[in-house]
C-alpha cells in the first residue's frame, strides 16, 4: 500500500473509530459490537506501525497508555480553579439566594447540577485537539497528567469544531469499575482502595498511563473556562454547547426560577442518590447568566455566584476503643479516638478527632462507650454524641495529662484558650510536624515528601530542621528502605527546585503561628525580602490592611528568636529564595495607571504578548481581567482576528484598544 492510500485509510478508521467511541462512551449508545470495533482499531495499530508519520495526536491508538513517566510537569492555570463555597442545610441555600438577590435583584434563575464525587481536571484544545490536561492542585498550580487522561475515552481527542478553548470536569471511576478493581486488588493481596473518589485521583496520578488506562474511568464536563469567542449569554447555553462539541456533561441538570425549585430538586436526589452508577456527593447550583456571574464575581477562594449542598452526613454506631494524645506543630496536645472499626460514607473510619477536654468532658465521652459518628462534610470523622444508655458500667472516664506525652514537659492552657499546649520549642513532636507542614503542598511543595519520607528521615536523624532538608544527599537517601535511585533523583530534584519558590510559599511554610497562606501572601507582598520583615515593627506590620495585633505581636515574636535567625541564615547559605517573585500589586487608590479599578477583556491574537503576560501585567496595575464583556467592563483589547467579544463591546459603547496601545500604556 502506498503512502497517499495508506493516509486515506487512516483517516477513515479515524473518522469511524472516534464516532464509534463517542456513541458508545458519550451517548451510552452503541452502534456497532465490541469486536468489529476492536477489529478497526487493530487494523489501524497495523497501519500506523506501517507508517508511523500519519500518527496523529487525536488518533484513537492513542488512548491505550504511553511511555512512563519520571513525573509529572506543574502547569499553572490561567484562571484559577476556585473551590465552592458549601451549603448544610436549607437556611445555607436560602442565605445564599438571599445575597444572590441583594446583588443583581429578582430577575435570574438558576442552574442546578450533581456533584460528582471524583477529581477536578482542566482540559485544553488548541484549534479542536486536546494538548493539556490537569489536575487542580492548589487552584493556581496543578500537575500534567495528559497521558492519563487521554486513556478515559469519554474525553474526545478532536472536537466537533476547530476551535480552542479550556474546559473543566470531574473525572470519576464508576460504580462497576471501582468494584472490579478492588475485586482485583483483594485477590492480589493488595489493599483496597477506600471509595471512588480516592481510587480515581489515585488512578491519574500514576507515572504509567497503561494503570490508568486499566482503570475504565469517566468524566463530566461542567464549565468553560476560557471559551474564545463564543458569545455565549448562559451557564446552561455553555452545556448544552459542550454538548454539540462532544463533550460528555451530566444531563441530570435542571433550571430553577427560585430557591424553592432548588431545594425541591435536592429532596428528589436525597432519596435517588443511591440508584446512580456513580457517587454524587451533593448539588451545585449555579447563577444561570454569565453577566450576573461576572457581576457576583468571586472572592479569594470561591465564586460568589455557586454554592455547593453537601449531602447530610451518614451516621453510624460503632464503640470508642482507647483515646489517643497526637502533639501538633503548633503545640497543641489533640485527644483522637480509636474506634472499632466502621465503614461510614463509603470509607472505612477507625479513628476521629475529639479536638480537645472540653468537648470530651461536654459530651461526657468514656473509653468503652458505644458512640454515634459520622463524616463532616463527608470528609472528616466526628464523634456525634454517645449512647448513654448503653453502658454497662466498665466504661473509663479519661482525663487529660499534665505532661507532654512526646517530650515530658510539662503542657499549659493559654488564658483564653481550651487547648492544652506544649511549649517546648524542642519537642521531637513539633519538630516533626513542622517539617510535615514546611514541605506540604500550600507551603514549599515539595513533591515525594510525603509524611511518612519526614516522619523517616526525622527518626534517622538526617533532618532535624527545615534547612537539614537541603542538605540531605543521594548516599544518604539511597540507604533509606524503599529508596531506589529514580525516586532519590526526583525527591533530590523536588527539593532544588522548591529553592525558588516565592516568599510567601516559604513565610507559610515556617508555620508562624496565626499566619495562614493569606496573610502570608499579604505579608510577602509588602516587605519583598525576609530581610525587611525580620526588621519589621508591630506597628508597621498593623498598618497593614487584613494584618490584626494578634498577627502583628506572633510574626514580632517569631523573628525575635535566636533559632529562628539561625535557621534563616542557614536557609540563605543553602541557596534558599528568601525574596517575593510574584506580582506587586498596586496598594495607592491614587495610582495614576489608566488600568487601576478598570474591568478589561482581552479579545483577539496578541502577537508581542502571550495571553497570560497581558493579564498579569494589567492585574500589577491595578486591573482586574474579565472573560466577558459586560455592562460593567471598562475597556477591551483587541488583537487580531477580534470576534463577537468586539462585536458586544461596540455594540455597549465600551472604549477598545489594540495591541499597540496597549503595550505602549504598560511601558508608561
Amino acid at each position: 500500500m502506498d503512502r497517499q492510500t495508506a493516509k486515506k485509510k487512516i483517516d477513515d478508521l479515524h473518522k469511524r473509530l472516534n464516532q464509534y467511541n463517542y456513541e458508545y462512551h458519550v451517548l451510552d449508545k452503541p452502534s456497532v459490537p465490541d469486536t468489529e470495533y476492536d477489529q478497526l482499531l487493530k487494523e489501524l495499530l497495523k497501519l500506523e506501525g506501517d507508517f508511523p508519520e500519519w500518527i496523529l495526536p487525536d488518533s484513537p491508538t492513542q488512548r491505550v497508555g504511553g511511555q512512563v513517566l519520571d513525573m509529572f510537569n506543574k502547569v499553572r492555570h490561567e484562571s484559577p480553579m476556585l473551590s465552592l463555597g458549601n451549603a448544610f442545610n436549607e437556611s445555607d441555600l436560602r442565605d445564599f439566594d438571599r445575597k444572590v438577590r441583594q446583588a443583581v435583584g429578582d430577575r435570574f434563575s438558576y442552574v442546578c447540577e450533581l456533584k460528582i464525587d471524583g477529581l477536578a481536571v482542566s482540559l485544553k484544545y488548541e484549534n479542536g485537539i486536546f494538548i493539556q490536561g490537569s489536575t487542580r492542585g492548589d487552584g493556581t498550580v496543578g500537575e500534567d497528567i495528559t497521558a492519563n487522561l487521554k486513556t478515559i475515552r469519554s474525553i474526545p481527542l478532536r472536537l466537533q469544531e476547530p476551535i480552542s478553548l479550556e474546559v473543566r470536569g470531574e473525572a470519576f471511576m464508576p460504580k462497576h469499575s471501582f468494584t472490579r478493581l478492588n475485586a482485583m486488588k483483594e485477590e492480589n493481596g493488595e489493599e483496597p482502595f477506600a471509595n471512588p473518589r480516592n481510587a480515581a485521583a489515585g488512578s491519574l496520578r500514576q507515572l504509567d498511563p497503561k494503570i490508568a488506562a486499566s482503570r475504565h474511568l469517566d468524566i463530566f464536563l461542567y464549565t468553560i473556562a476560557n471559551m474564545g469567542e463564543m458569545n455565549l449569554a448562559s451557564h446552561s447555553e455553555g452545556l448544552n454547547w459542550l454538548d454539540q462539541l462532544g463533550f460528555k456533561t451530566n444531563k441530570e441538570r435542571k433550571s430553577c426560577a427560585t430557591i424553592e425549585d432548588v431545594i425541591t430538586f435536592i429532596d428528589g436526589w436525597v432519596e435517588r442518590r443511591p440508584h446512580l452508577p456513580y457517587e454524587i456527593d451533593g448539588i451545585v447550583i449555579k447563577v444561570d447568566s454569565l453577566d450576573q456571574q461576572n457581576e457576583l464575581g468571586t472572592t479569594a477562594k470561591s465564586p460568589r455566584w455557586a454554592i455547593a449542598y453537601k449531602f447530610p452526613a451518614e451516621e453510624v454506631m460503632t464503640t470508642l476503643l482507647d483515646i489517643e494524645l497526637n502533639v501538633g506543630r503548633t503545640g497543641v496536645i489533640t485527644p483522637t479516638a480509636v474506634l472499632s472499626p466502621v465503614k461510614v460514607a463509603g470509607t472505612t473510619v477507625a479513628r476521629a478527632s475529639l479536638h480537645n477536654e472540653d468537648l470530651i468532658r461536654e459530651k461526657d465521652i468514656r473509653i468503652g462507650d458505644q458512640v454515634v459518628i459520622k463524616k463532616a462534610g463527608d470528609i472528616i470523622p466526628e464523634v456525634v454524641n454517645v449512647l448513654i444508655d448503653s453502658r454497662t458500667g466498665e466504661e473509663k472516664e479519661f482525663n487529660m495529662p499534665t505532661h507532654c506525652p512526646e517530650c515530658e514537659s510539662e503542657l499549659v492552657r493559654i488564658e483564653g484558650e481550651v487547648a492544652l499546649r506544649c511549649i517546648n520549642p524542642k519537642c521531637p513532636a513539633q519538630i516533626r510536624e513542622g517539617l510535615i507542614h514546611f514541605v506540604s503542598r500550600n507551603a514549599m511543595n515539595i513533591d515525594g515528601l510525603g509524611e511518612k519520607v519526614v516522619s523517616q528521615l526525622f527518626a534517622e536523624k538526617l533532618i532535624q530542621d527545615v534547612a537539614g532538608l537541603y542538605k540531605l544527599t543521594r548516599e544518604q537517601l539511597l540507604a533509606l528502605e524503599r529508596m531506589g535511585e529514580k525516586s532519590v533523583t526526583n525527591l533530590l530534584s523536588a527539593i532544588e527546585s522548591s529553592k525558588g519558590n516565592s516568599l510567601e510559599k516559604l513565610l507559610f511554610g515556617l508555620g508562624i503561628r496565626h499566619v495562614g497562606a493569606k496573610a502570608a501572601r499579604t505579608l510577602a507582598q509588602e516587605f519583598e525580602h525576609i530581610d525587611r520583615l525580620v526588621d519589621a515593627t508591630r506597628e508597621e506590620l498593623t498598618s497593614i490592611n487584613e494584618i490584626g495585633e494578634k498577627m502583628a505581636d506572633s510574626v514580632v515574636t517569631f523573628f525575635e528568636q535566636e533559632e529562628v535567625c539561625d535557621l534563616l541564615q542557614e536557609l540563605k547559605d543553602v541557596g534558599v529564595n528568601l525574596a517575593y517573585t510574584g506580582i506587586k500589586p498596586v496598594v495607592s487608590e491614587q495610582s495614576d495607571s489608566l488600568f487601576f479599578g478598570k474591568t478589561i477583556v482581552l479579545t483577539g491574537k496578541l502577537a508581542q504578548l502571550s495571553r497570560n503576560e497581558a493579564k498579569e501585567k494589567i492585574e500589577s496595575l491595578g486591573g482586574k481581567v474579565s472573560g466577558s464583556v459586560s455592562k460593567k467592563t471598562n475597556l477591551v483589547i483587541a488583537g487580531e482576528d477580534a470576534g463577537s467579544k468586539l462585536k458586544k463591546a461596540e455594540e455597549l459603547g465600551i472604549s477598545v484598544w489594540n495591541e499597540e496601545r496597549l503595550v505602549e500604556e504598560l511601558s508608561k
